[in-house]
Parts: structure tokens; sequence; C-alpha cells
């Protein structure tokens, strides 16, 4: 029997055949993703609009939940090594190393990878092969996102102003809402493809 980081099959399983190799080059290529995905942004302070939040949505479905955190583990271990990996401050400039982590967008950093591993659990169950759950599930990835990235934020860069947080947020929310969407509209639909190609 070979080893691999799969708990149950999920789309990319289709595509790809099984070895702890292959695990590796999709963890390796989630994270790089996620990586160019934040180097794609609108600027703003303390916190960038970029893709990164599909993104890491989408690893997280398309890998499943134990490669799926891996990839996101291994970003946030990228950007803890000193890697321009996060996403750039109005000037251009990144944030590396710990001072990442103690900063406004360290809880959003950390909710990636809780995120991964949440939205990758509920596509091993199918839900990424349905719209309505597909979209369900990357709301619910969205918000444990913000359950963990707000504090951080509220206490970096708001003097510990939950309120004020959340409302800076509000745009994002409404953001993530129109990626759920898109979202809901790419996986079920790469999934029927795959039953086309493959029947």
């Amino acid at each position: 029997m070979s080893f691999t980081l799969v708990a149950k099959p999920t789309i990319v399983d289709r595509f790809v055949k099984r070895s702890l190799v292959a695990d590796i080059a999709l963890v390796i290529s989630g994270a790089a993703l996620t990586a160019i995905a934040a180097q794609i942004a609108i600027p703003a302070y303390p916190v960038p609009f970029t893709l990164q939040t599909l993104v890491v949505l989408l690893v997280g479905a398309a890998l499943g939940s134990r490669r799926g955190v891996l990839s996101l583990g291994l970003y946030a271990l990228a950007g803890l090594a000193g890697l321009p990996v996060f996403a750039p401050k109005a000037d251009g400039s990144h944030v590396v190393g710990f001072a990442a982590f103690v900063g406004p967008t360290a809880g959003f950093i950390l909710g990636f990878v809780v995120a991964a591993y949440v939205i990758g659990l509920l596509a091993e169950r199918k839900w990424s092969s349905n719209v309505l759950k597909t979209f369900v599930a990357f709301v619910v990835g969205s918000t444990v996102i913000y359950l963990i990235g707000i504090p951080a934020l509220s206490s970096f860069a708001f003097n510990g102003d939950l309120v004020a947080a959340i409302t800076y947020m509000v745009p994002f929310m409404v953001w993530d809402v129109v990626k759920a969407v898109i979202a809901a509209g790419l996986l079920p639909g790469a999934w029927l493809l795959v039953n086309k190609i493959q029947k």
C-alpha cells in the first residue's frame, strides 16, 4: 500500500494519480498559487484587497483537508522564513518574518490555514460537486478566516475596537460573497466536466 496525504479523494485526485510524490507537488503548488494571488492586490491599509481568499479556499477544496492545511501551512512558513509571499503594502514592500505575525494581517494568515482544512473536509464529503453546497462551503471558509483574522486586526490596527475592525472589513465580506458565487460556478462545473471526460 502506498502512503499518501489524502484523507478522502477530492476533484484533483480525478486528474492526478495518488502518491506521496504527487501529494508533495500539490502541496507546494497550492502554496505557490496562494503566494501569487497575494501579489494581485489593490493597496489598502491595514488590509489590502487581493484574490488570496478565493485561492486559499480553492486550494482547500481541491486538495482536501490534509494537503490543504499543509499547503497553507507551508505558505505561512515561507513568509515566516523571510520570503516575500504575503500581500504587499501600499508602497510595494513586503512584511516578512516574525513581523508579519505580529501585525494587522497576522490573524488572516493563520485563518487561511484553518479555513483550508475546514473547506477541505467539506470537499471530501463532495460538497464541491453541488452549486449550493459549494457556495455554503466557501461562506463557511471565509467566516473561519474572519473569526480568526478580525480579532487580530482589531488588536493591531484599531486599538482593540472590534466594531471598528468589523466595519472596516465589510467591503471585504461583500467581495468574498462574490468569490463564493464564482466558486459555486467553477467547482461543480469542473466536476461535471471530469465526469463527462471519464465516462
